[in-house]
């Protein structure tokens, strides 16, 4: 190495204090002096007081053995956030291309359920609903270690081993050979098929700007809602004309070529994984004997990597985050009744207009598009507005941006749901043309969306570090949720008919959702202030 080189980048240590740009290598003295000149390629500094962005304090230090190691300025181009607009938008693509392909196969077979049941001989309509709701359980599960080891192994790596695990036994699912096969393999690919969930959050939070992620988190958030729409109505018709096995093949395809995709373009967000992995090329680089630096660290600090150290912290994140903060636990019980309620919706669509209307599976199948229409419709308009609020928002309070400043959408979206189900139950009670339903199912869908994505985007602003471990605590309510209310749907219709059991749907969200958007708004910055997580 020559003993000339520079510096290139600003460089503080205990000995030196400030390097410019460009200056010359610094004279170490006494024990410390090489005998050569010894360039440092990255940008580093001696530990200061840094915010983690989790509530924690770097603790202060001038130890002259320690180098801290950061980003090259605010412009850095291998920070995620400096990421051009092209490469952000292929990146939120391609993980959102993988939260769609998943929850779509998890409600594809409701509409060929009747092909399982007389292929494996299933009577009973709690085990006939659990074939398609098992898949959802694993999403209560997967999250809880998934998310945390994205945060410690990088979210890409983790996202695309999940999602070739999902592919091998959704794979499998098509040739199950009986009922007991067919629920183990539909839990084992929603283990996998849950990592889109709670990692894709923590990608968007990576690349994203908080005044320019709402579009981003919109478009995210639809996908995982859109995906069970869709699901059913490709699903009914392969059920149609086709077996039930080819539900389970045909996703398997579609999601080979994302996986494909996603290999060769998905890139590596999280800042910690890529300023370790900045640290150890600068120890690579170092001679020891020359440079005796006692510890290279990332201004996150220090972290164990080793089993028990991710056992007892990351993967107790989640649980962490739900029991200590509030945010997580309120917004995560409406957002479970949320998606519990558009998987009621899911597994009963087919009763209303097969039973009710008695149309075959092919048409029947095609009422899903009433819900994908009020999906798609609001998530383009809260996409369009979210950021112009929040922009608007922030100016009106002196530059100062809130997270709360994302809820304003979750009004109008707590009214529609009920106003929705409401609409849905009575005029399937009285029989009325088919399409007042379907006007109904589109308020439900533009009820949940609206609210799904600003509770989303609210979580991601409020734990961005951690934003992957808050989502999965929040997925593990939800998929509770949407997996427990498929099961008790067919004996609370049955007993109540749809126009009652509906109208107690509306009931328990008016409770729920109406308070919500207020208390946030209103008290929402005091309970973060007092969070051990929210930044």
């Amino acid at each position: 190495m020559s003993a000339t080189n520079q510096i290139p980048a600003s460089v503080t240590d205990g000995r030196q204090g400030i390097l410019g740009v460009a200056s010359p290598a610094p004279t170490l003295r006494g024990d410390h002096a090489p005998k050569s000149a010894h360039r440092i390629p990255e940008q580093c500094h001696s530990q200061k007081p840094y915010n983690t962005g989790n509530g924690e304090l770097l603790a202060t230090t001038n130890d002259p053995d320690v180098l801290i190691v950061d980003w090259d300025g605010p412009d850095d181009p291998q920070n995620p956030k400096n990421w051009s607009y092209r490469r952000k938008w292929a990146a939120t693509i391609i993980v959102s291309s993988f939260t769609f392909i998943s929850p779509g196969s998890s409600s594809m077979i409701a509409p060929a359920t009747g092909q399982v049941a007389s292929a494996f001989g299933i009577h009973n309509d709690v085990i006939l609903a659990l074939t398609t709701s098992i898949f959802v359980l694993a999403y209560a599960v997967g999250p809880l270690f998934l998310g945390p080891l994205s945060e410690i192994y990088g979210r890409s790596r983790v996202m695309q081993l999940a999602n070739l695990w999902y592919l091998v036994w959704n794979l499998l699912c098509g040739f199950a050979q009986s009922e007991s096969q067919l629920l183990v393999f539909r839990f084992l690919a929603g283990l996998g098929g849950s990592a889109p969930l709670s990692i894709g959050g923590g990608f968007l939070g990576d690349c994203w700007r908080p005044d320019e992620r709402g579009k981003a988190v919109a478009i995210y958030s639809l996908a995982p809602l859109l995906g069970p729409v869709v699901g059913p109505i490709t699903g009914a018709w392969i059920a149609e004309y086709s077996t039930w096995r080819w539900v389970f093949w045909s996703t398997s395809i579609v999601d080979a070529a994302i996986q494909i995709v996603g290999v060769f373009s998905l890139q590596e967000t999280y800042a910690p994984l890529l300023l370790e992995r900045k640290a150890e090329r600068i120890r690579k680089s170092m001679d020891a004997e020359k440079v005796p630096y006692r510890e290279i660290r990332t201004v996150f600090g220090g972290q164990d990597r080793s089993w028990r150290t991710i056992m007892a912290k990351s993967l107790s994140r989640p649980f962490a985050l739900f029991v200590h903060e509030p945010i997580v636990q309120l917004l995560g019980i409406y957002m479970a009744y949320l998606y519990g309620i558009l998987y009621l919706f899911l597994t009963t669509i087919p009763s209303i207009f097969q039973g009710t209307y008695h149309q075959p599976v092919g048409i029947a199948g095609l009422h899903y598009i009433a819900l994908g229409i009020g999906l798609l419709a609001a998530s383009q308009f809260n996409a369009k507005t979210m950021d112009n609020i929040y922009v608007y928002l922030k100016s009106k309070n002196g530059g100062v941006a809130k997270p709360e400043f994302r809820l304003p959408a979750t009004v109008p979206g707590s009214l529609l749901l009920p106003i929705g189900c409401l609409i849905v139950g009575w005029t399937s009670e009285a029989h009325t043309h088919w399409i007042a339903p379907d006007i109904g199912i589109a308020l439900v869908g533009a009820g949940i969306i609206l609210t799904f994505q600003c509770i989303q985007t609210y979580i991601i602003d409020c734990f961005t570090l951690h934003a992957a471990s808050a989502l999965a605590a929040v997925s593990f309510l939800r998929s509770l949720a949407g997996f427990g209310f498929p099961l008790f749907a067919p004996a609370m219709y049955n007993a109540l008919g749809f126009g009652k059991g509906d109208t107690i749907l509306a009931v328990v969200a008016i409770v729920i959702g109406c308070p919500a958007p207020w208390i946030f708004w209103y008290y929402g910055e005091q309970i973060r202030n007092s969070s051990r997580h929210a930044q």
